[in-house]
């Protein structure tokens, strides 16, 4: 086989059979393996194999085609020799082959079961005597070959030594085009050059091409390498990627990102100040390598920037029947904020450009405050944003922090504004009674900017350090008590208060919102549960103990569940939860409250008390003993409870001659005051008169009246002093069957908080110190408890007329 092609005018046949070849082009001289898996082409091989093992060798135009025909495959090949065949458990023959001489196809004679194609030889013509330029081409070609081979790494002494014992050019064509890396098309036109000095010089201007993708090849792998450290190594193809790119003058990533966050600036319509800042920072990320950190940092501050809604507004519901109707269909009463939202609305109609009111929703769990917020986003058309500030501490929760820190993020209230997508959103700041204060400093000082109507069109973030606007924001804040908040945030917001709903406002409530929305949440139709208005009055006054409506809710959600069980389970319905029946839902009653007094008692004073869950009772019980003047309190009671008991016993010693006591009495008995439920802890000034009515009644020994509850501060010469919390007290007197409420002179103002259908059912004595108190609920041991309807004693008024001075006296 050596000495195959030692004789250049060795004879070829002229009808051949002929091999499709795919993805190359065989070249005279070139020794290469083939996988032959087409029936036709094996049939091919078969036939060479049978005769004198020639075989015609050419390349089909689409590699990927299974069945090319005559015009899908270029007409010049090459003869071939089947130098070895091995079949393949697969049914594949694997042939060694060895191109001969380039030929063309005159003619298919057969094209199945295989291709058979007679063929004309192709003779070179001579190239004559050597020339320089000759020469000087074969040299050439020579050396880029070895250039390229170096490049690659593939360079040995034996390929040079047959590259240096070549000296045809027809020949050494042919055999560095069989070893360049060239596309079909290119290769074919190779083939089909027939002069063998046109031929070598297409291949050297191949060559020169080769040589300049081979020397960028290892320059760039060489800044690839310069670029990367021992944690740098997972990038070296994309660094490799990057330059290629560079160098081919494609898109640049970093200019696209650059003019993308140009782009961006200008839609973002930022102020003139903001603007500048933004395209300052963008010249800077210009300038830097884009993997660096400060460039992410710059990168992300721009972000935030033209993401934040600088001009993007929506439109105000300006429709005041409209927004009543939403705010009514969402919320029962609470007409105080219903119509403090209406009045900026009518408002805003009015003058369009206004600073947003700064409002303060102070009352207990589960009143509504959140849920009303979103109502009001909902009336105004406005977006929604909460974020809540209860155990933050540190100052950049909400200022933000400085972009020196790594992982810095602007302060919630920026991030609030950007999720809300505009600059006019409702924004909640729930729970603001409860934000801590330690060394990373004090968030409600942070606050006090934002909610300054004065300041906050210029709020300044730590992060953003460029001013945003706040002015047009709604900030609504929440809490459950006042007194934590710092008095200078606390004047630069319009508190509301909240107090708890009565019995008849949950039952309506109850059956408006919240028993058909646990209907839904639960799968059950109206027709399949029925819950009657004494089985939902006893829920409210046995199973719950709160001034909101949220384990109400709950309790209702229980029932709900318990009969989705019996519906899953296939239990017939429908099914009605009366008083009769709810304990079978919610097992026995949770809360007994506090029953009115059964009789007249010596030294027992109902007082009435405010607590986080509404208005509740407290007796006060007195009793005296012998002994030397010592006074004992008992029931928890915080130091201002412990003052009042002292102030009252001081009261009744100066005025132990009107009571008709000893004078020295102090002397020789103890008093014990003691409030039952005593592992609560209770404290405030408002049962002052309490404890000074039951102890006076044990040092008289005249019973005080039990169908009476008050409430009142006392001081040492006895004036009584005005308290708050009148609505909550006065439920809490109803709940307990008491119709009769003692209040300070001074609250009568504060009649106005209570609905009027209370107000009807309750027998209102304002007192302006504890004489009046106790001509009123001290009654003599044998006289009978005064009843309904009889005439009422003068200065006792009942409800709320016209005859109760609305202002306090000079």
């Amino acid at each position: 086989m050596a000495n195959i092609l030692e004789d250049e005018q060795m004879k070829v046949p002229e009808m051949l059979p002929m091999l499709p070849v795919r993805d190359t082009v065989i070249f005279p001289y070139m020794i290469l393996p083939l996988f032959v898996g087409r029936e036709s082409s094996i049939k091919a091989v078969d036939e060479a194999l049978a005769k004198d093992r020639m075989i015609f060798l050419a390349t089909q135009k689409v590699s990927t085609d299974d069945n090319p025909t005559p015009d899908s495959i270029y007409s010049v090949g090459t003869a071939a020799m089947v130098m070895k065949m091995l079949k393949l458990p697969d049914g594949r023959v694997k042939i060694l082959v060895q191109g001969l001489a380039k030929g063309t196809i005159r003619e298919y004679i057969q094209e199945k079961p295989l291709f058979v194609v007679r063929i004309q030889r192709i003779i070179e013509p001579p190239v004559g005597e050597s020339s320089l330029e000759t020469e000087a081409l074969i040299r050439s070609v020579k050396e880029q070959s070895e250039k390229v081979l170096s490049l690659k790494g593939i360079l040995s002494p034996d390929v040079l030594a047959i590259l240096d014992q070549i000296e045809e050019p027809g020949r050494l064509a042919d055999l560095v085009a069989s070893n360049l890396k060239l596309k079909i098309e290119e290769a074919q036109k190779i083939l089909e050059t027939f002069h063998p000095l046109q031929r070598l010089k297409k291949v050297n201007e191949f060559l020169s091409k080769e040589v300049q993708v081979s020397t960028m090849q290892a320059k760039i792998q060489s800044q690839a390498r310069e670029e990367m450290s021992k944690t740098q190594r997972e990038y070296f193809l994309r660094e490799q990627l990057k330059a290629i790119k560079a160098e081919l003058g494609e898109i640049d990533e970093k200019a696209q990102e650059v003019s993308e966050l140009r782009e961006k600036i200008k839609k973002a319509k930022m102020p003139p100040e903001v603007e500048k800042e933004a395209n300052k920072q963008l010249t800077r990320l210009e300038q830097m390598h884009p993997e660096s950190a400060e460039a992410t940092i710059v990168r992300t501050y721009l972000d935030w920037l033209v993401e934040l809604p600088w001009a993007v507004s929506t439109e105000d519901n300006l429709d005041i029947k409209k927004a009543k109707q939403v705010l009514d269909e969402d919320h029962y009463d609470l007409e105080k904020v219903k119509e403090r939202i209406l009045e900026y609305l009518g408002v805003r109609k009015l003058k369009e450009k206004m600073k947003g009111p700064i409002l303060c929703f102070v009352g207990p769990p589960g009143v509504g405050k959140t849920s009303l917020g979103k109502s009001i986003a909902r009336a105004l058309g406005r977006k929604f944003t909460r974020i809540s500030l209860g155990g933050i501490r540190d100052e950049a929760e909400v200022r933000g922090h400085r972009r020196t820190y790594i992982g810095s993020l602007p302060g919630r209230i920026i991030q609030g504004i950007k999720t809300a997508g505009s600059n006019n959103p409702v924004f909640m700041l729930d729970e603001i009674d409860k934000v801590g204060t330690d060394f990373r400093g004090d968030p409600s000082a942070a606050l006090l900017e934002a909610l300054d109507p004065e300041q906050n069109f210029a709020f300044s973030d730590h992060y953003l350090n460029v001013p945003f606007d706040l002015s047009k924001v709604m900030f609504i804040t929440t809490a459950n008590i006042l007194d934590p908040i710092p008095p200078a945030l606390k004047d630069r917001m319009e508190v509301i208060n909240l107090a708890g709903y009565t019995s008849e406002e949950k039952l309506k409530i109850a059956k408006q919102f919240l028993l058909p929305r646990q209907l839904e949440e639960n799968g059950i139709t109206k027709e399949s549960l029925s819950l009657s208005d004494e089985a939902l009055l006893r829920i409210i006054s046995q199973y719950t103990k709160e001034a909101g409506v949220r384990n109400l809710e709950r309790e209702i959600a229980s029932v709900c569940r318990k009969v989705a069980r019996k519906l899953a389970e296939e239990e017939k319905g429908p099914f009605q939860v009366t008083g009769l029946n709810l304990h079978k839902y919610l097992g026995p009653p949770k809360h007994l409250p506090e029953e009115e007094l059964e009789v007249n008692e010596i030294g027992v004073a109902t007082g009435l008390a405010w607590t986080s869950v509404g208005g509740e009772i407290l007796h006060v019980e007195a009793t005296t003993m012998k002994g030397k003047g010592n006074l004992t309190l008992t029931g928890h009671l915080g130091d201002v409870m412990k003052e009042s008991a002292q102030a009252a016993l001081s009261y009744a010693r100066s005025k132990a001659k009107e009571l008709d006591l000893d004078p020295e009495f102090y002397e020789k008995l103890d008093v014990h005051v003691h409030v039952p439920a005593g592992a609560i802890p209770k404290d405030g000034p408002s049962a002052g008169v309490t404890m000074a009515t039951s102890l006076i009644s044990a040092l008289t020994r005249i019973p005080v009246r039990k169908d009476i509850a008050m409430t009142g501060e006392i001081t040492l010469r006895g004036r009584v002093l005005p308290i708050g919390g009148v609505k909550e007290k006065t439920l809490a007197a109803l709940r307990a069957g008491i119709k009769n409420v003692i209040l300070p002179y001074q609250n009568q103002k504060d009649l106005d908080e209570i609905p009027p259908y209370i107000r009807r059912r309750v027998d209102y004595i304002f007192v302006k110190d504890m004489d009046e108190i106790l001509k009123k609920a001290l009654v003599p041991e044998k006289a009978q408890p005064k009843k309904e309807g009889t005439e009422r004693e003068p200065g006792e008024k009942k409800g709320r007329t016209e005859s109760v001075p609305l202002s306090l006296p000079v």
